[in-house]
C-alpha cells in the first residue's frame, strides 16, 4: 500500500472514544487514514493494569508514553518508562507491560506498517465501559486474523 497523498489532521476531542480490553482507547491514525504507513492509538490505561504477553508477527509497535509509570518488557530488556520515555519493540519479540503505581498511564502506541494492531483494537472494542473481563478466546482469535499472537500473561520472570 503507497503512502495517502492527502493531508490528515485530528484533533483530540474529534477522537472516537472506545474501551479496548477495558481501557480507554482511542484510535488516532489507521491504514487508511496513513496509505498503510502506521497505526496509532492512544491509551488511558488504568493503575495497575497489564497486558497480555503477545508479539506481532508483521509489524513494529513504539511506545510513548506521556503521563504515568509503566514497565515495559520486551524481549529480555525491562524499561521503567515514565513520562516522555520511548520504547521500540521490533517485530517478531515477546512484549507486554504494566502501568505502576496508583495513577493511570496515558500512552501512544505505533504499529508500522499500519493494518494490525489498530484494526486488532477496533474490532474488539465497545462504546461504553465493560461490564466483565475481555473475551481471551476471542481476542486471541482476533489478534492472529491480524498476524498478531497471545502468549499468555506476563512471564514469570517479570517481577
Amino acid at each position: 500500500m503507497e503512502a495517502t497523498q492527502h493531508p490528515y489532521a485530528q484533533a483530540r476531542e474529534e477522537g472516537k472514544k472506545l474501551w479496548f480490553l477495558g481501557t480507554p482507547t482511542r484510535v488516532i491514525a489507521t491504514a487508511e487514514q496513513t496509505g498503510g504507513a502506521f497505526g496509532l492509538i492512544e491509551q488511558e490505561i488504568p493503575a495497575g493494569s497489564e497486558s497480555p504477553w503477545h508479539v506481532h508477527h508483521a509489524e513494529d509497535e513504539a511506545f510513548y508514553v506521556v503521563e504515568g509509570q509503566m514497565t515495559i518488557l520486551c524481549g529480555e530488556q525491562k524499561v521503567q518508562a515514565g513520562p516522555g520515555t520511548f520504547v521500540y519493540g521490533p517485530r517478531g519479540i515477546p512484549h507486554g507491560f504494566r502501568v505502576e503505581g496508583d495513577q493511570p498511564a496515558r500512552v501512544l502506541l505505533q504499529c508500522t506498517p499500519a493494518g494490525g494492531f489498530e484494526n486488532i483494537v477496533m474490532e474488539m472494542s465497545e462504546s461504553a465501559p465493560p461490564s466483565g473481563p475481555p473475551d481471551m478466546e476471542r481476542l486471541m482469535s482476533v489478534a492472529a486474523k491480524y498476524g498478531n499472537e497471545i502468549l499468555g500473561p506476563l512471564p514469570e520472570s517479570w517481577s
